[in-house]
């Protein structure tokens, strides 16, 4: 199969080039040798190559400038979505799109499902929530995943901020009413290449598995509960650091303002997932340690 992978040196991005290559013949491009906001170029791209899958991991993901950059974050969240979604269409591929818990309010006491109403509270969750709308219009066929706290070896991302301030600071004050799933890059690459090959070693009808996914580990934690797993892994993995576990402090959400609104709960339910490609998902725990390793 032929596959167009945009946002290809990001940290979903870098792991699918890893993860599709397998597959077939694979076209990887990053914001500098496409921009996906030039939508002319985008769609020659498209038509030039004739993909039969594109991966869309390409978006604008700076939470918190996203409320002064709106239309930065539009044109890559959502215009440059619609126009992905529309060759898709029109050459009759299939699209695999990744969105956001952001696309919620928070206030949910238990576990998103796919078919609960949207509210999101941020520039940021609006703009993706308004690229998945646009694939919905366009009736291509697709995928899209909606994920939450990515973390990588490679780019920037919480876990790999702990690390550096735990390393700076003698004590971190973290956030532990804000409640989620960390979720590896690497995880969300290598399902995404299980399900398409699954898609095409099993002749499943794209057009039956065709929708919307939530896709995390199982299991759940705060971002304090996350920071000290993360430390505490790496003390046992050789690491020192100026704070230890017990000098990470729990804080509020009112303790710590930011621009952008975060759902206070994220955490996702992935029986649609499970039920639809009979795929486990194992604990959060299961990745971060991997990342430790990896970084240590």
């Amino acid at each position: 199969m032929k596959i167009l992978l945009l946002g290809a040196n990001g940290q979903i991005g870098w792991e699918l080039q890893r993860s599709l290559a397998p597959l077939g013949q694979i076209k990887n491009c990053d914001r500098h040798t496409l921009d996906i906001g030039n939508f002319e170029t985008l769609r020659r791209c498209m038509r030039d190559y004739r993909p039969e899958i594109i991966v869309n991991a390409a978006a604008y993901t700076a939470v918190d400038k996203a409320e002064s950059e709106r239309v930065k974050a539009s044109l890559v969240n959502s215009e440059a979505v619609a126009v992905l979604a529309d060759e898709t269409k029109k050459l009759n591929a299939f699209l695999i799109h990744f969105s956001t818990d952001y696309v919620f309010d928070g206030k949910k006491l238990n576990a998103y499902l796919e078919i609960d109403k949207t509210n999101p509270q941020s520039v940021y969750g609006k703009t993706k929530l308004q690229g998945e709308e646009a694939i919905k219009k366009s009736e291509c066929n697709h995928l899209i995943f909606r994920t939450s706290w990515i973390y990588a070896a490679r780019g920037v991302n919480f876990a790999k901020t702990i690390i550096k301030l735990a390393k700076e600071q003698d004590e971190l004050k973290v956030v532990d009413d804000q409640f989620g799933v960390p979720t590896s890059a690497e995880l969300v690459a290598d399902i995404t290449a299980l399900c398409l090959n699954q898609i095409a070693q099993e002749n499943i009808l794209i057009s039956n598995v065709s929708g919307t996914y939530h896709l995390t580990p199982s299991g759940k934690t705060s971002w304090y509960g996350f920071a000290q797993y993360v430390i505490s892994e790496s003390i046992r993995n050789g690491a020192s650091f100026l704070a230890q576990p017990e000098n990470i402090i729990p804080i509020s959400t009112s303790d710590f303002p930011t621009p952008a609104r975060r759902p206070s709960n994220s955490q996702l339910n992935t029986q649609k997932f499970r039920d639809t490609f009979k795929l486990s998902l194992p604990p959060w725990q299961n990745h971060v340690k991997r990342l430790i390793v990896e970084i240590h």
